[in-house]
């Protein structure tokens, strides 16, 4: 009664007594028409004479609408998911790409946002298409696919901040698809390849290297020992006898196939 006796006047005081004596009148048959129950995850905003009663939202509880001057609003509470429709959206670095994202809210005041926004649902979705496309639009490519979370976080902060005053929070913002036309796929997978055969070209000429300084070391050894040389000779003949290979190789000195040469030249 204190609440609706705050700003509704005489006329309307006047009116609310009409309808409390009609209920009198009318009991009990009113009295199942005027109570309306509120579900755990609801909330009702009720007015009288179109004005809101309480700053605060009814529920979960029965509650009892005078017929003629009230009037209520239910207000569902739970999280609600949407899709964010693709977003073509032109990068930083001048690339048209199409981003597809869901966007996670949920009403924590039903007052504010029976008061401030008609379609709160709708509002808030448009609001996460702009935010999306405003934010992507400052990065790069590269920035995009690599900075999924970062990105997210980002636009979740601004949609809170704007969405603060409608009594909304959003809950979670994801990124769930980056498309990119078929002509920058092929272009990335040509420089992806190119760089892959830049590092095994690079990975190979290391292994040279370092063969060749290993080579340089065994000659080192094998020329302070040359019994060593006999040795090494018998396992590598060993080895490709275990491999049931008839071929026997023989070494041959260098400096003898050049004194055999110096001969051939003399005769």
């Amino acid at each position: 009664v204190a609440d609706r006796r705050e700003g509704i006047g005489v006329c309307g005081w006047t009116l609310v007594s009409l309808s409390f004596l009609l209920v009198l009148i009318t009991f009990p048959i009113s009295i199942c028409a005027c109570m309306k129950v509120i579900r755990e995850y609801e909330r009702a905003v009720v007015f009288c004479l179109g004005r809101i009663l309480s700053k605060k939202a009814k529920g979960p509880v029965v509650i009892l609408i005078l017929p003629c001057t009230d009037t209520f609003i239910k207000v569902d509470l739970r999280t609600v998911t949407c899709k964010i429709p693709p977003q073509e959206v032109l990068t930083k670095d001048a690339v048209t790409t199409q981003v597809v994202g869901v966007v996670s809210y949920r009403i924590h005041s039903a007052v504010s946002v029976i008061a401030n926004v008609s379609d709160v649902h709708s509002a808030t979705l448009l609001l996460a298409q702009t935010t999306l496309r405003n934010v992507l639009g400052t990065q790069s490519l590269a920035q995009l696919l690599a900075g999924h979370e970062e990105t997210a976080r980002s636009i979740q902060a601004i949609l809170n901040n704007a969405t603060e005053q409608w009594g909304v929070k959003v809950a979670c913002v994801e990124i769930r698809d980056v498309r990119i036309p078929v002509a920058m796929q092929r272009a990335m997978a040509a420089e992806a390849e190119a760089a892959q055969e830049t590092r095994a070209k690079v990975v190979a000429a290391e292994g040279e290297m370092n063969a060749s300084r290993g080579l340089k070391q065994a000659s080192v050894v094998l020329a302070e020992s040359p019994a060593g040389l006999q040795l090494r000779y018998l396992q590598t003949l060993t080895t490709l006898a275990a491999k049931n290979n008839s071929t026997v190789v023989f070494p041959v000195p260098i400096n003898m196939l050049g004194s055999l040469g110096h001969k051939s030249r003399g005769g």
